[in-house]
């Protein structure tokens, strides 16, 4: 699309997100789910599909689009892009990228209209960032496969329709080596979601176990090369990781909007608090880091787009931009006083929502070794 085009839809998702969502976010609270007709009109709008293929009826953003509007997504509660999120993200690019021409036709329409939910399925209680834990398998079962074993923490698992499954096939392997990647539907007999979790934030964004039990699929199901799913899942990673850090601007930009709001006008003794110069060095250390932090990911994404850095810049990025929401978020209850500890106020929400920022799709650690390691290996050092 031109940039007009991409101008449009990013003014709309903008309008969307402050006109309609921010106004219930309390309900979204509440309720812990997004109201039908948000989703509704998220799908309308082609939200579910922003970042699939033109030709599958995504809008096919680049990756530099894709952060202007995770800019827009991060300024409201996270549960509303998290419905959306896996469709475009680390599910729906996993088939976009990797899968067959038939994967491709029988569920990226789906996916990008929003009929279709999908999830990522990877993580496990003994396999989070390390894959060596990963015990879910898949053995062969005359020309189909077989799999069993469990997921946790997996986003969207109670809406989801379809799941993309990372088991291990060559049980002789170890590490990444020898785990495949599948495409099981939910209906799919022995699949089975457990109750939703009950987190400390990100209300109306459920996440479940998810249990395989001697679940057969066709040998089609398999995405791509056999034995080298966990390579995908690094990739889709990559990506994803990138539009979180994206987000984190977008929710340092909102906390800081309302921080400023309250101390220009909330009194004491009798002058808004504003006027107090340490109350001002925490509003201006929210804005320095949140302009670094939107600078930072413009200039990965176009790096990411142009190949030049696809994995450590992605990872540099989410690991300041995580942390750095963090630091905002902190300063945003100080500067509200009692009133930012109260469930009332939007600060105390997106205190708690941001925390798992740093935790899913690669902790701050693992950030850390994989851009250590790329730097150390940059300068000639041997690999273990």
């Amino acid at each position: 699309m031109d940039a007009e085009d991409f101008r449009q839809i990013r003014d709309a998702v903008r309008s969307l997100v402050r006109e309609s969502v921010v106004p219930r976010e309390e309900q979204i609270e509440d309720d812990d789910r997004i109201p039908d007709d948000l989703r509704a009109q998220a799908a309308g709008m082609g939200l579910f599909g922003y970042a699939l293929p033109e030709e599958y009826g995504g809008l096919g953003v680049t990756m530099s689009e894709d952060v202007r509007l995770a800019f827009e997504f991060g300024y409201t509660t996270p549960a509303f892009r998290s419905l959306f999120g896996t469709n475009n993200g680390i599910c729906g690019q996993v088939i976009a990228r990797f899968g067959s021409d038939q994967q491709k036709a029988t569920y990226l329409p789906g996916l990008a209209t929003g009929r279709l939910i999908g999830s990522f399925a990877l993580t496990e209680a003994e396999a989070g960032s390390d894959p060596a834990g990963l015990r879910t398998s898949a053995r062969r079962d005359g020309d189909g496969w077989m799999i069993n074993g469990s997921k946790r923490y997996i986003t969207n698992a109670p809406l989801a329709d379809l799941f993309v499954v990372f088991a291990r096939t060559d049980p002789a392997e170890r590490g990444g080596r020898g785990i495949s990647s599948f495409v099981v539907e939910k209906a799919t007999p022995g699949v089975t979601v457990g109750p939703k979790d009950e987190k400390m934030g990100q209300r109306g964004a459920w996440t479940a176990e998810v249990f395989f039990d001697d679940v057969r699929v066709r040998g089609d199901a398999v995405i791509g090369e056999e034995g080298r799913g966990y390579s995908k899942a690094l990739t889709v990673l990559s990506r994803g990781r990138l539009h979180i850090a994206a987000l984190c601007v977008g929710m340092a930009e909102r906390v800081l909007d309302e921080s400023v709001a309250y101390a220009a006008t909330a009194k004491q003794g009798g002058a808004p608090i504003g006027r107090f110069q340490l109350v001002q060095a925490m509003l201006a250390d929210m804005h320095a880091e949140l302009l670094a932090g939107r600078s930072m990911v413009l200039d990965v994404a176009a790096r990411y787009d142009s190949g030049e850095d696809t994995s450590v810049g992605p990872s540099a990025a989410k690991l300041f931009c995580t942390e750095m929401v963090g630091r905002a978020v902190d300063r945003a209850v100080q500067v509200h006083g009692g009133l930012g500890y109260l469930r009332t106020t939007p600060v105390e929400r997106f205190y708690r929502d941001a925390r798992l920022f740093r935790l899913y799709e690669g902790t701050s650690e693992v950030q850390r070794v994989i851009i250590g390691g790329a730097l150390l290996r940059e300068a000639g050092m041997p690999r273990e």
